[in-house]
């Protein structure tokens, strides 16, 4: 044999004991059919539409981040005026994008206009009041709406990602959904038929805030509270206490807090959180977290200054507690309640893997069954069998011996293909499949092209070695042409496409550049190996 071919033979047979070893596994001895298609099922992964699931459409609700920014903005605001001495009647939030400043000394309108250019001239416009002398609307940004929107979206989807995959789910996906102003995104966890415990982590919202309470008395409704009162002031706001923490303190009725509008720390804030046992309350845990140095610096001081005052945790819009603040803290805190050790983790599990920005709400939930799963898997592997026996039995009958060649570089082809999915952890889904079925197609059309070139070159005169020669020299230009074009047009699809999208791109390109390493490289191999092996003067089975 020539020693090439040799070379050439031992490296393909390298590439084949590669691929297997990521489709089966290290060999275990003795070793039974069914453990080989274990291992196989372990190794391959599948989608949603594969293998069943969980498919769950949320829409953020922006709308929120962009009142939180407003809230923030009024209270940064009134610090500053009160820092520079400004004498003004009130600075409060009209709505979710317009502050008012109303009265203001006209001999200070300089000092506000410096502030708002200093602080906010890329985010607020400020302009006269209509109707009210010495007064100024500061008006949110067109431009800085839509940032806070694609930001928030942004965040939402990446902590949700960060949750359900510190959940430990198989291969689950996160992915936005529809247009820019739709603000929605898809949650697919395949394999989970029962998704309460993913579920009930992202519905955990986890938008911790931190906020004072402005008054020492509660109130048993929004109207008892307006009774006394007759108006809320524009820097508070009433908030309900948390259902654990209404049956605790007021024997199961509801509570309304009245707490400052803006808060000091939001789980943006968070550097980490924590389970642990209650050590002033034995049977119950509560969850320790520390603070970024950025928001310690703002905590400390606000705590040293409201000493003896009570501070509410509002977690997801609700009271969780409201403790005494009895010296100051500047990077850690804890959350108490009655809490279980499990919804003690879950609760330090949503705040670790990020505060959410915003609220979200359920737009559709659909559940794929394990059964339309295997059943969609028996379908496509029937097909993708169905088109490959289909075309041995073609290439054998109308290439005589060399479809052998073929069908052999075929078989390699499908082989690298799912060992790359297996080595890279990537999803098979029913799409894939569509794309293994036609990755087999050009390969058949590979092989056809040298096949017919080297008909060409031995109708010609030439012998079997140099018809083989020339065919796959002829040819090789032509299949890296198709191949490419073909490659880059998936390559889009892979960028630009949603999941199932992409895993037909995936494996279309995959098998695609397999398909020339066997097509023209192994086939080539096996074509000398069979020439050496011939008489000089016999002709090629093709």
């Amino acid at each position: 044999m020539n020693p090439n071919v040799k070379w050439k033979a031992l490296f393909i047979a390298i590439v084949i004991v590669f691929c297997l070893y990521f489709l089966f596994g290290y060999p275990t001895f003795p070793t039974s059919l069914a453990q080989v298609k274990d291992n196989f099922k372990r190794q391959i992964k599948l989608g949603l539409d594969l293998q069943g699931g969980t498919h769950l459409v949320l829409q953020v609700q922006v709308q929120e981040a962009v009142a939180q920014e407003t809230d923030t903005t009024v209270d940064r605001l009134t610090t500053a005026l009160r820092d520079k001495n400004v004498h003004y009647d009130e600075v409060r939030r009209i709505d979710d994008t317009h502050i008012l400043v109303r009265n203001i000394d006209p001999s200070q309108y300089g000092v506000l206009s410096e502030i708002v250019s200093a602080q906010y001239n890329n985010v607020w416009d400020m302009a006269p009041a209509a109707g009210a002398t010495n007064s100024y609307t500061l008006t949110l940004r067109p431009g800085a709406v839509a940032a806070i929107q694609e930001q928030t979206v942004t965040q939402a989807k990446e902590t949700i990602e960060q949750r359900i995959n510190a959940l430990g789910l198989t291969e689950p996906t996160v992915q936005l959904r529809g247009g820019a102003n739709e603000n929605e995104i898809i949650v697919q966890l395949p394999g989970v038929g029962d998704p309460a415990e993913a579920k009930a982590v992202i519905q955990a919202g986890g938008q911790l805030e931190l906020k004072l309470v402005n008054d020492p008395q509660t109130y048993p409704s929004i109207a008892a509270y307006m009774a006394q009162h007759t108006v809320l002031p524009a820097t508070d706001e009433l908030v309900p206490a948390c259902a654990d923490n209404r049956a605790a303190g007021s024997n199961g009725g509801d509570t309304y807090y009245v707490l400052n509008r803006a808060p000091m720390v939001t789980g943006r804030d968070l550097r980490s959180a924590a389970e642990s046992r209650n050590t002033t309350n034995p049977g119950t845990w509560q969850v320790n977290f520390t603070l970024s140095p950025e928001a310690a610096r703002r905590f400390g001081p606000f705590t040293q200054q409201n000493i003896g005052r009570n501070m509410a945790i509002v977690l997801d819009h609700c009271v969780k507690s409201d403790p005494v603040i009895n010296g100051r803290i500047d990077d850690s805190g804890m959350i108490e309640g009655t809490f279980s050790q499990q919804s003690a983790h879950d609760l330090a599990l949503v705040l670790r893997a990020g505060a959410l920005p915003a609220s979200i709400r359920y737009l559709n939930e659909r559940t794929v069954g394990p059964s339309l799963g295997a059943d969609s898997i028996r379908h496509g592997v029937q097909a993708s069998i169905l088109s490959l026996l289909v075309v041995m039995f073609f290439m054998l009958i109308y290439y005589r011996m060399a479809g052998g060649n073929a069908v052999l570089a075929l078989i390699l082809n499908l082989i690298i293909l799912l060992a790359f999915l297996a080595m890279s952890g990537a999803v098979l889904t029913l799409p894939g499949i569509a794309g293994v079925i036609l990755t087999i197609g050009m390969g058949v059309d590979s092989n056809v092209l040298v096949f017919e070139r080297i008909r060409e070159e031995i109708r010609n005169g030439k012998s079997s070695a140099a018809a083989v020669d020339a065919g796959f020299d002829n040819a090789f230009r032509t299949i890296i042409d198709t191949h490419v074009t073909t490659v880059v047009s998936a390559a889009f699809l892979g960028f630009f496409g949603t999941g199932p999208i992409r895993g037909f791109a995936i494996t279309l390109v995959v098998g695609l550049v397999a398909n020339i390493f066997t097509a023209v490289y192994v086939s080539k191999t096996i074509f000398q190996y069979h020439l050496t092996k011939m008489d000089r003067q016999a002709v090629l089975s093709i």
